[in-house]
């Protein structure tokens, strides 16, 4: 395995898979390396306890730990150190690591593995591709675990969830993938972590290390002269560019591509390690599309990543796709309906991401103070300020946006808002505000309206831009230089994280750190709601306030956003391919009437009878399975990822011995309860082969029927 020792020095001209899974790869079946690819490919081997490609060397209890790894030098940490930060932190962010929520008994490294701390020994490589002509790269990487047995080829995809790094996928379908013996291709589709710090020109490589050499290749770097820099410095000092939000590429457009050019360099180093070498020194393709099982996986945008790439798959690279809470945004199709139990049917689904989110940022935080919400929802009196919300309900109020005399009605109507005229599920009512108290809603209305419209930095959209701040004032600081060296492994790519925060510039006072900020029209600390409906009202085309046009600079900003999530649209076509849906129904974060459920009817309406989708939508799960962790969420929430787990499972069987796949259902399961006693298999019960009728997912006489 060890004859491709420096990839490198191979050669550069373009690698064109064959289509239809049918044959060899073109030019007599010689292995090519990829034009697109940018940066030389390097390579790494991890066969010790001391590393491995699973945990970074942590093993499972490591990955469980409340103590961080940290490196022996903060200021000067090694690629090798912040690899293995990288991956305690991507782990622990998708997946509950506490034994009684599941980890180590459902799910796991150490679950069914050959070692008992879960450890894999194999190579890993790392590259950066761009597409066309653009210039900010993205990062692929492909690790082979020793188990890979090329005479029976599989290959799994990991695009990173949310805009993480390269390790974003780690703990899902890496794990999976790694497990099972396949080769797992990772990239980060374009939004990744790289930050780049406009006073010093501090930037992050490849492998993380953070560096002012303007001659490095860097995973980012905004698009600015000197001379602009310098002038938005002096304007605006230290503050960030982020990949995801400041790329000016809508990498959201692109993300199938992505993952399917990840797919393409994976088969050729996949042949390059494994290939026939030919007298002349060239390699001969043998590990091809005919003869490797591929399933596009991941989860959250990850999963939506791979749903695209399967739509848009016109060679056959793909096989199957198996998907957690994926962030599609389906074409909008008024020609059917959504209807739960005996509900209402919910016609207005399909709703943008920036829609629904900046829906969220403006009316979350004084829904948090809805009676039911206020004392039952996890987590609000920790992570939210009761001040800051009775301020947003005033300020909504005195905007004619809420009705009611006191804070109680006001909550009350701001959380019917989101229930009835947003299509926000009442299953959902109790996480969501513990996501507000995290900034979910605020951090992605910001990056999404920047990636859509395409803006730069210096844009300055809404009045809102990245820096450290101070922690009792709020006012812009630099950052740390240890965090600052850090970001390629603490940062989730969507600020507030690693020390940076979202910062309103136009806030009462000068900047300040949006959740501190006071608004000018209110005079409240408000958690910046002036910057937040500016949001709302591009995500919306007019105002959010009065339903008045916008100014005309306004309203050529909202176009270009309006363009920016046309091209991200999914076309609900996977081309026959058989998938798997796997959805939490207390999803806060993609709410389900407006991405799974619509995604399963367009699919139905487009597919017809050809389609091979299949939904499974679980009850008692959410979005962020690491928020189980904790009281409140620990008795009322299962983790999702184990019925990931066995999505990918029944998607491998499928394909691999043509085991069916269970007809489109509702999962029922029972929340630990009271005291949280450590969760067991009766708990999440498997999707059933034959579910009863009363529990079937179905789209008939124009309507996804989905039971209670």
């Amino acid at each position: 395995m060890q004859r491709l020792t420096h990839l490198a020095l191979l050669g550069t001209c373009t690698l064109v898979l064959a289509a239809c899974k049918t044959d060899d790869l073109p030019i007599a079946g010689i292995n090519q390396k990829p034009d697109f690819l940018t940066s030389d490919i390097v390579q790494q081997r991890y066969d010790n306890a001391d590393n491995d490609l699973l945990t970074g060397g942590l093993g499972a209890s490591g990955l469980a730990s409340a103590t961080a790894p940290a490196p022996a030098d903060p200021l000067n940490p090694t690629a090798a150190e912040l690899r293995t930060l990288a991956i305690y932190n991507n782990y622990r962010a998708l997946v509950d690591t506490t034994a009684g929520g599941g980890y180590g008994t459902l799910y796991g490294p150490q679950v069914d593995a050959e070692d008992s701390e879960g450890r894999i020994q194999g190579d890993e490589y790392l590259a950066l591709i761009t597409l066309d002509d653009r210039d900010v790269p993205a990062t692929v990487m492909l690790q082979i675990p020793d188990r890979f047995d090329p005479d029976n080829a599989c290959m799994v995809t990991a695009p990173s969830s949310g805009s993480r790094g390269i390790y974003g996928a780690i703990g899902t379908a890496g794990e999976w993938g790694l497990k099972k013996g396949c080769a797992v291709i990772y990239t980060d589709k374009g939004t990744g972590t790289g930050a780049f710090n406009l006073m010093t020109g501090a930037g992050q490589t490849l492998l993380g290390q953070t560096t002012t050499d303007a001659t490095a290749q860097r995973q980012f770097q905004p698009d600015l002269s000197a001379s602009d820099q310098a002038a938005f410095n002096a304007d605006w000092p230290d503050r960030f560019a982020l990949k995801h939000a400041h790329s000016q590429t809508n990498p959201e457009a692109d993300w199938g591509q992505y993952v399917l050019k990840s797919i393409e360099f994976g088969f050729y180093v996949l042949n390059e390690v494994y290939g026939d070498e030919l007298p002349n020194g060239k390699i001969r393709v043998t590990v091809k599309p005919a003869n490797t099982l591929v399933i596009a996986s991941s989860v959250s945008n990850g999963g939506g990543a791979s749903v695209r790439a399967a739509e848009e798959d016109r060679r056959g690279l793909i096989d199957g796709v198996a998907v957690s809470e994926p962030n599609v945004n389906p074409t909008v199709e008024n020609g059917f309906s959504i209807r739960q139990g005996n509900a209402a049917p919910v016609s207005d689904h399909s709703r943008s991401l920036l829609d629904y989110t900046t829906a969220l940022a403006v009316y979350q935080g004084c829904a948090n103070l809805a009676p039911d919400v206020r004392d039952n929802a996890p987590f609000n009196a920790v992570l939210n300020d009761a001040a800051v919300d009775d301020n947003i309900c005033s300020a909504l109020a005195a905007k004619g946006l809420v009705s009611g005399a006191d804070t109680d009605t006001r909550a009350m109507d701001a959380q019917r808002i989101l229930n009835e005229t947003y299509g926000v599920q009442p299953e959902q009512n109790l996480v969501a505000p513990s996501h507000f108290g995290a900034a979910v809603a605020q951090s992605i209305s910001m990056t999404y309206a920047n990636a859509y419209g395409r803006f730069g930095v210096e844009d300055r959209l809404c009045g809102l831009g990245y820096a450290a701040t101070n922690a009792s004032t709020g006012a812009v600081e630099p950052l740390a230089d240890t965090t600052e060296a850090t970001l390629f492994a603490t940062s989730n790519g969507v600020p507030p994280s690693a020390g940076i925060h979202q910062v309103f510039d136009d806030a009462s006072g000068g900047p300040t750190n949006l959740a501190l900020s006071t608004s000018p029209s209110s005079g409240l600390p408000d958690y910046g709601l002036d910057a937040l409906l500016c949001l709302r009202s591009l995500a919306l085309g007019r105002d959010a306030v009065t339903g008045a046009p916008l100014p005309d600079d306004q309203a050529a900003q909202a176009e270009r956003i309006a363009d920016g999530i046309r091209a991200i649209r999914a076309s609900g076509n996977l081309r026959g391919t058989p998938a798997v849906f796997v959805t939490g129904r207390s999803d806060a974060i993609l709410p389900i009437n407006h991405t799974s459920r619509p995604y399963f009817g367009l699919n139905r309406t487009v597919e017809g009878a050809r389609s091979q989708l299949h939904y499974y939508e679980v009850l008692n799960a959410h979005h962020l399975d690491a928020f189980n962790a904790f009281p409140g969420f620990d008795e009322r929430y299962v983790p999702l990822h184990r019925y990931y787990v066995e999505a990918l499972d029944r998607m491998y069987a499928h394909l691999s011995t043509d085991e069916a796949l269970p007809p489109s259902q509702v999962v029922r399961t029972t929340p630990r309860g009271a005291g949280a006693p450590a969760i067991t298999h009766a708990n999440v019960p498997p999707i059933a082969d034959t579910p009863e009728e009363a529990d079937r997912i179905v789209f008939e006489a124009g309507e996804v029927v989905v039971p209670d």
